[in-house]
């Protein structure tokens, strides 16, 4: 089985979404009403972008990505912000190759530093992202604007 990693396109939104809904979490929430626009928004590669595994014709993994500016850093850095893939495709590295293409895409444009948040619930995730070079670093502190 050949897997390819590709910018997601309009096409691919539907997707996208159900994988989005896969995710889960501790409250085992759904999609939100605006993920269709955030998805179109990243998928613009203005402030973001989308990149998919594909396998078979059929979209079986998915990683989203932010860009944003930082003083700090003098301009702009990465943040994953999810990274999926369907758990009946789980075992052929889809997520490691996703993420990799994630990180290659964000050194292309220039980004300085590429980052994610590990909450209560993805803390097991952790040695993996470490596999790819990240390291933990401090803790986050959050509150809710909606």
């Amino acid at each position: 089985m050949t897997l390819a990693i590709r910018p997601a396109c309009a096409d691919d939104r539907g997707r996208c979404l159900q994988l989005l809904a896969m995710l889960g979490g501790p409250d085992g929430r759904t999609v939100p009403p605006g993920a269709a626009a955030v998805f179109d928004a990243l998928a613009s590669k203005a402030r973001g972008e989308i990149l998919v595994a594909e396998a078979n014709a059929s979209v079986i993994g998915m990683a989203a990505q932010s860009y944003n500016l930082a003083l700090r850093y003098g301009g702009e850095y990465a943040q994953l912000e999810e990274l999926i893939v369907d758990p009946s495709a789980r075992g052929m590295n889809a997520g490691g190759r996703l993420l990799e293409a994630a990180i290659a895409a964000a050194r292309a444009r220039g980004a300085a530093e590429y980052g994610l948040y590990l909450v209560a619930w993805t803390e097991k995730n952790q040695p993996f992202y470490e596999k790819y070079g990240l390291k933990r670093v401090g803790s986050e502190m959050r509150m809710p604007l909606v």
